[in-house]
């Protein structure tokens, strides 16, 4: 598994070694939820919560393996359905090109698990052939 070497009783906060101030009161619920996320051990974070931290562009290093191996998992059990899980994928697949230029090994694992799906909500493909364009050369 991908995510075998991340420490998952840590948090993105410890991982890092960064510690962020207090967001300012009058901000958004997302940048509220980012904040609070950061210090919940990665073990502790739920698919929306890796979806939202992945969709802002934090602590990559560790979830991506994290996303890629829950992805995998859901792919392979629900090979015969239809696939539920767009909001992690969708987090995953629009990352920037550089992510994927730098973790090429990711970016095979996410595009074989793609190709494990039985279908692609319509609004989701777009996003997975922009990814596969990005990652041109990779695959």
């Amino acid at each position: 598994m991908l995510s075998d070497t991340v420490d998952k009783a840590r948090s993105i906060e410890e991982l890092e070694g960064v510690r962020w101030p207090d967001p300012p009161s009058d901000s958004t619920s997302l940048v509220r939820s980012v904040h609070t996320l950061r210090k919940r051990p990665l073990g502790a974070l739920s698919t929306e919560d890796m979806g939202r931290l992945i969709g802002q562009d934090v602590g990559l290093r560790w979830l991506l393996p994290l996303a890629l191996d829950h992805l995998r998992t859901a792919a392979a059990q629900d090979a015969d359905v239809v696939w539920l899980d767009d909001d992690l994928l969708t987090a995953v697949v629009t990352r920037k090109a550089e992510v994927w230029r730098d973790r090429p090994e990711l970016a095979r694992h996410l595009d074989e698990t793609i190709r494990i799906l039985p279908e692609l909500s319509p609004y989701l493909r777009p996003d997975v052939e922009a990814f596969r364009s990005a990652a041109t050369g990779l695959l």
